[in-house]
């Protein structure tokens, strides 16, 4: 059989890391995204640093009853490009991609089907998946996205760790395939609406719940600048009536996490309401008191991301969500803070 490479493109990692380079955000509906060069583009790194012919793209993402929208459809259709979809829950989230994704890594490495992989993915969830290819003769190379420093965004230690190498996607390719979407979609001319303003329920809590502690536990490999890469740092998370707090040897104190939810919110705020002040706002209005789930994923991901943790307490997601809704009644990003 012939020897070929194949890429496996998990698609929200690609373009929630592209978009936080990009915008400063990982909200998708911040960007537009040239997919046939973006895919072009994958496809040279591969076969080049391979120096092997494709065999084909596999591009996973997740879609309402696994039925492709118009933009899905369009990538399926691209020359070498296999579309795979998981499913979106019931709760918005993406559902079986990961599962997909390394189903298929394995399989295709029992069939002899690739003898070099190309993994666009930060998910430590498929490290073992990575592992059990490898056992049957396959080279894996994760290809991340780079950050704006030109340093690999997103990937967990333990992928990067059993993976043979890590190459970065050329941050030239990302700043060409992928745009802030208001870059295309307003003219340079136009002026933006004033923006409406959007109601406050009649009662809104701002105070965090009651005390909830959760017990000492690992920073998973994901907490990557603010330990220096250490693994034996603890987080402890707690919660009172009057405030929450962080505390780790040398992470987050409570100002220090305050700030930056500000700093988050404050970029998701102006990233979704640029382009469209008077749909967002009849949008804000439509769902409250729930965050639509777009803006809500970004500012759960991008905290996360600030913070170096994977999985936020529950009282610093309450205090994330009742502040977006602060700075919306104070007019947005740019209203008094």
């Amino acid at each position: 059989m012939r020897s070929q490479c194949a890429v496996y493109v998990d698609a929200g990692y690609l373009l929630a890391a592209s978009a936080t380079r990009i915008t400063g955000t990982s909200l998708l509906g911040s960007i537009e995204v040239d997919h046939e060069q973006l895919v072009e583009a994958l496809i040279a790194h591969a076969t080049e640093h391979s120096g092997l012919p494709l065999l084909r793209v596999h591009w996973y993402d997740a879609a309402r009853h696994k039925v492709p929208d118009p933009r899905q459809e369009k990538i399926g259709l691209l020359p070498h490009v296999k579309l795979r979809l998981g499913r979106i829950g019931f709760d918005g989230e993406q559902k079986g991609v990961d599962l997909r994704i390394g189903l298929d890594l394995v399989a295709h490495a029992r069939k002899a089907a690739v003898d070099a992989i190309y993994l666009v993915s930060g998910d430590d969830d498929l490290t073992e998946a990575v592992e059990e290819a490898q056992a049957h003769g396959v080279r894996v190379t994760v290809l991340a996205v780079p950050n704006r420093d030109d340093k690999p965004h997103g990937v967990s230690r333990h992928l990067q760790s059993a993976a043979d190498g890590l190459d970065l996607i050329s941050s030239a390719v990302i700043d060409r395939t992928i745009t802030p979407r208001s870059a295309r979609a307003k003219p340079a001319e136009q002026v933006p609406a004033a923006r409406p303003p959007v109601p406050s329920p009649a009662v809104f809590a701002t105070r965090a719940p009651a005390a909830v502690t959760a017990t000492a536990r690992p920073v998973p490999p994901s907490t990557r600048a603010q330990n220096g890469g250490r693994s034996d740092v603890r987080l402890v998370c707690s919660s009172s009536t009057d405030a929450d707090t962080m505390v780790a040897p040398g992470l987050w104190a409570d100002e220090e996490i305050t700030e930056k939810i500000d700093q988050v919110v404050d970029k998701v705020l102006r990233a979704w309401w640029d382009g469209d002040d008077v749909g967002r706002g009849s949008e804000l209005a439509a769902s409250r008191p729930s965050i639509p789930k777009e803006v809500d994923r970004a500012l759960l991901l991008d905290l996360s991301d600030a913070l170096g943790i994977e999985d936020l307490a529950d009282s610093v997601r309450f205090r994330l969500r009742a502040r977006f809704w602060e700075r919306v009644d104070a007019g947005g990003p740019d209203g008094p803070g």
